[in-house]
């Protein structure tokens, strides 16, 4: 794994572990929970500028990195939406997927029927946002591998996102401002319309080709960021 390295709140910084072969990164226990938004921000970001096809799946040899436990499979759901990590039986953390990580922060969203009709006269052949396989749109919209549904980047849940966390990052460094509400409310206007139209742009579909809806969403993210 390569060692990430975050700012954490009160200037203890967070080191994340990430294992780009398998497109998933280790968090040990509570770490998430210290990451301050400029960090978390800095999280996607990485993601997005390191995706790529996910390599076959060893769940079942998967060990924790503190203690070599065997890590066990989790089945866990956030509102109305099911993901799923690797977690050590002793606490000292859990493996996530890319993928699962964005599911659980409710980023992800299957297409719609209309959606994949759309996609299929631009594309034949999507890889699997989740497992990496090929999914041939011509005999449907899931993963015949892991049966996840063809999915992509919610782009407005992630504009929304930036928007807030770039607001509360500037909030953590500088006194707080009465006019607080309406930078936010233009930080969200500005990131929405950096990422309207980007779906239809060629690096998009080349991207979406490559790595998938998933990863051409993110690499669209960690392009803008660096804006």
């Amino acid at each position: 794994m390569q060692e990430q390295r975050l700012e954490g709140h009160h200037g203890q910084p967070v080191v994340v572990d990430l294992c780009h072969p398998c497109q998933a990164f280790w968090f040990d226990q509570y770490e998430s929970l210290r990451l301050t938004p400029g960090a978390t921000i800095s999280l996607f970001r990485v993601i997005g500028e390191n995706i790529a096809r996910p390599a076959a799946s060893r769940a079942d040899l998967a060990k924790c990195p503190r203690c070599h436990a065997r890590l066990r499979p989790t089945h866990d759901m956030q509102h109305t939406t099911r993901f799923e990590y690797l977690r050590c039986p002793h606490d000292h953390g859990r493996l996530t997927s890319f993928f699962d990580f964005l599911r659980e922060k409710n980023f992800i969203r299957p297409l719609t029927p209309e959606q994949i009709a759309e996609l299929r006269r631009n594309i034949q052949i999507v890889n699997c946002s989740n497992c990496g396989g090929p999914i041939d749109l011509a005999l449907g919209g899931d993963c015949s591998h892991c049966g996840s549904p063809v999915s992509m980047l919610d782009m407005q849940q992630a504009a929304s996102l930036v928007a807030q966390l770039r607001a509360a990052d500037a909030g953590e460094k500088q006194p707080i401002d009465p006019a607080l509400p309406l930078a936010m409310a233009r930080a969200r206007r500005e990131a929405e319309q950096a990422f309207a139209g980007l779906e239809g742009d060629a690096m998009w579909w080349r991207d979406a080709s490559n790595s998938g809806l998933v990863g051409a969403g993110l690499s669209a993210l960690a392009r803008w960021l660096k804006t």
